[in-house]
């Protein structure tokens, strides 16, 4: 099998145990104490000074944090917040670069929501620039989809307040309902996201009404990422959980595989484990040809019997919208991704 090109994303689900916060702590101590819809989203610079909804306190994976004003500089480290956060009508004054995508300008779900107010990149990935956050001097800082590691909350709280990941989940399998209330919760806007996740599960419930034969099928979702590898990922992941809100779940086989993981390596000798309803296979053009000319996929049934899908990360941003699965991500996955769900047998 020739080389499969791997994308940025999937770099991610394989990453996402980097952290480098230590080196810099020392600067942001410093920094820190000599810092002397379509609908319009204003810069959060710009956001209230007060609001009957503060103070606010928001539970999350170390303990509490209390928020007494409704912020006015949001920086988002999670690396799909600022979609929630756009769409309460916030612009965060900075952000985490997703492998070099641009998240103030790339996907087609969000760029008008930044106008001329693109955020700071202050990291890529779990790696923070202590120093450039706080130089934006932030009152409020969100980490909900992120690895953020305690010794990074400590320190960050020492520029702001920090809403780190929902408790009671591993990192980066927080469900985007309960990583949404967090947001909306923190930024005085609980009603207002409330709303957002209802108009959000009235679209799955829509999809699962008119497809009720989904419900209770199979699907697995994987990538591979160099010759005689792939990666399958989690029951919680994103993208998968994307699909179990359509009606799909998974098998004891895949779960098995998967444990706590978030991404489970596996060679071409397990695609038993990708075994479904419905076999779902992101990546690019590429990457679809080789796979269906390897001689072990090939015995799959999935590929005898077409059960398999792939779907694009980019052009159109399909795996990308699955990966966020956020509140202004998700609409979009469902009008692309349905229809293609529905043409296989």
């Amino acid at each position: 099998m020739s080389p499969v090109p791997r994308s940025a994303l999937a770099r991610f689900a394989r990453d996402i145990t980097r952290r480098a916060v230590a080196a810099v702590a020392a600067l942001a101590l410093s920094a820190c104490g000599g810092g002397s819809e379509k609908s319009e989203s204003k810069p959060s610079g710009e956001a209230g000074k007060t609001s009957a909804a503060f103070p606010v306190t928001v539970e999350h994976k170390y303990g509490s944090t209390t928020i007494d004003r409704e912020p006015k500089n949001v920086v988002t480290l999670g690396l799909s917040d600022q979609d929630a956060v756009l769409a309460l009508g916030v612009k965060p004054v900075g952000a985490v670069d997703w492998f070099k995508e641009e998240p103030y300008g790339k996907w087609p779900w969000v760029k008008d929501r930044w106008g001329s107010a693109p955020p700071r990149i202050v990291g890529e990935r779990d790696e923070y620039n202590v120093e450039k956050i706080a130089a934006l001097k932030p009152d409020l800082i969100i980490a909900q989809y992120s690895g953020m590691k305690e010794e990074q909350y400590d320190t960050l709280s020492r520029i702001a307040e920090v809403v780190a990941q929902p408790k009671g989940h591993e990192d980066y399998q927080a469900p985007w309902q309960d990583m949404s209330r967090q947001i909306g919760k923190a930024l005085g806007k609980s009603a207002e996201a409330e709303e957002l996740i209802a108009g959000i599960d009235a679209r799955f419930e829509a999809v699962r009404d008119k497809h009720p034969e989904w419900k209770g099928k199979t699907v697995t979702v994987g990538e591979p990422y160099e010759p005689g590898k792939f990666s399958a990922f989690s029951p919680k992941d994103p993208k998968v959980a994307f699909l179990t809100e359509m009606g799909f779940t998974t098998s004891d086989t895949y779960r098995a595989a998967l444990g706590e993981e978030n991404v489970a390596d596996l060679s071409f000798e397990r695609f038993d484990v990708m075994e479904a309803d419905r076999t779902v296979w992101l990546g690019t053009p590429d990457t679809e040809k080789a796979l269906k000319a390897d001689p072990l996929y090939q015995k799959t049934k999935a590929n005898q019997e077409n059960r398999h899908l792939f779907l694009p990360y980019d052009s159109p941003d399909i795996g990308a919208a699955l990966s966020f699965n956020t509140v202004l991500s998700i609409p979009y996955a469902i009008d692309h991704v349905v229809p293609m769900l529905e043409a296989v047998p």
